[in-house]
This record gives C-alpha cells, sequence and structure tokens, in this order.
C-alpha cells in the first residue's frame, strides 16, 4: 500500500494537489454546474479540466438520451494526496445524499497516509451510509480480464447507473496505460467513480478526484476501464 502513497503524493504534487493533511478552502458560493455532454462522450473527452485545487467542488449535472446515461453529482477534488478512497467514496455518496466530509470519509474507511486499504472498505461505507445492501465489492483478479468479468463490469455499470447507484473503482494505471493527465512515468495506485456510460460510444464518465494534469470530468473507454482494474476490483 506505499506504493500508492508514494505515486499520488508524487503525482499529486506534479499537478499542484497537496500531498500531506489539509482542510480545503472554504467555498461559500454553491459548486459551479456543468453539463456532460456539451462536447461529446468519445474516450478522451475532458467534460471539466484545469480546475484542480484541493477541495474544489463541482456539481455535475445528469444526462439522459437515447444511449447515455449519467448521474448528478457533487465532485470534490481529493483534500490530500491519499484520499482518493474517500473522495472517490464521497462523490459516489453524493447522487443519493448530502455526503459527509472527506475527512469523516476518511475515518470510516480507515485511511491512512498509505491509502484506503481495500475496495471491500468502500463497499461497506457506501452501503453503511445509504442504509442498503445494493454496493457489493467486485473483484477482478485476472490481468487482463476474462471476457465474462468484462461482461459483468458492464452489466454492473448499466444496472447500477440507471438505478442513481455510481460505481467506485480501484484502478492500477501503469505507464502506457492510463487515463488522461497521469503521470506517464508512475504506477498509479488510484480510487476513482464511474457516474456514466454511453452504450453507442463503449465509453464511460470518469469523476476522478485526483484531478492529475486538471483532467476531473473525463470520458474513457470501457474497454480501457476494464483494463485498469486488475487485480483489484470495484463496488457495485
Amino acid at each position: 500500500m506505499r506504493k500508492r502513497l508514494v505515486a499520488s503524493a508524487v503525482a499529486a504534487a506534479a499537478v499542484g494537489a497537496l500531498v500531506g493533511p489539509s482542510v480545503a478552502h472554504a467555498d461559500p458560493a454553491p459548486p459551479r454546474a456543468v453539463s456532460v455532454l456539451a462536447h461529446g462522450s468519445e474516450a478522451g473527452t475532458a467534460v471539466v479540466s484545469g480546475q484542480n485545487e484541493p477541495g474544489t467542488r463541482l456539481r455535475v449535472g445528469g444526462a439522459r438520451t437515447a444511449g447515455a446515461h449519467t448521474l448528478p453529482v457533487d465532485y470534490q477534488v481529493q483534500e490530500t494526496g491519499y484520499w482518493c478512497g474517500p473522495a472517490a467514496t464521497r462523490i459516489a455518496l453524493s447522487a443519493r445524499i448530502a455526503p459527509p466530509s472527506q475527512g469523516a470519509l476518511a475515518a470510516q474507511l480507515g485511511t491512512t497516509e498509505a491509502g484506503t486499504d481495500h475496495i471491500g472498505q468502500v463497499t461497506g461505507v457506501l452501503n453503511a451510509h445509504l442504509g442498503t445492501g445494493w454496493y457489493e465489492t467486485k473483484e477482478m483478479p485476472n490481468d487482463p480480464p476474462t471476457q465474462a468479468q468484462k461482461d459483468l463490469l458492464w452489466r454492473d455499470i448499466v444496472l447500477d447507473i440507471d438505478n442513481n447507484y455510481p460505481l467506485v473503482a480501484n484502478i492500477v494505471a501503469p505507464p502506457g496505460n492510463q487515463p488522461p493527465g497521469y503521470p506517464s512515468d508512475q504506477t498509479i495506485y488510484h480510487y476513482f467513480t464511474v457516474i456514466g456510460y454511453d452504450d453507442a460510444n463503449a465509453t464511460v464518465l470518469i469523476a476522478d478526484p485526483a484531478s492529475f494534469g486538471g483532467n476531473q470530468i473525463y470520458w474513457l473507454s470501457f474497454d480501457q476501464l476494464a483494463s485498469l482494474i486488475p487485480p483489484k476490483g470495484y463496488a457495485a
């Protein structure tokens, strides 16, 4: 787990984020609202970028078309270099409730400077706050994933988003296979939130609390998402 701390800390420093405990800057104004389909939904399309101060909040609007469905969430940049788990959990909860702070969720998740140890901790905290048993931990140990694992992941994405439940994914992003803005010379151990899908383009909408390279909300190909999760897992 210390690999996550080292990778996240260095990467966060590269984009101007904090790497130690911090209190987010006061934000008296409501978070700015953004639309997710204004620029299309092809892989690599950025919905929001360039706002990477720790604690920055954005209200991401939901959308529904014949082939695409995205959920409204309260996005927030992670407040430390190792709070990606709490921040991703907070984003997921915000689709259904007023979410706790990242600090409160970090305590509930058992997050340390080494990160959040396992996706199962996220699953438990999500269900506890929502008073439900909806979320389950789905492991993807095979790298590359099997076709059955990919089929299950897509089914989970569609089912969850259609029922207003964002997914939280624990990913490993090595050089050569990374979402936009990630430090290309490092393997990044990370959590982010899946908040939508587009069936026509086979893409998923990512709310990424790290804001690597200033990328907060972006479309990613489903195939790349499936390749990033092994050997970790996701909460769906």
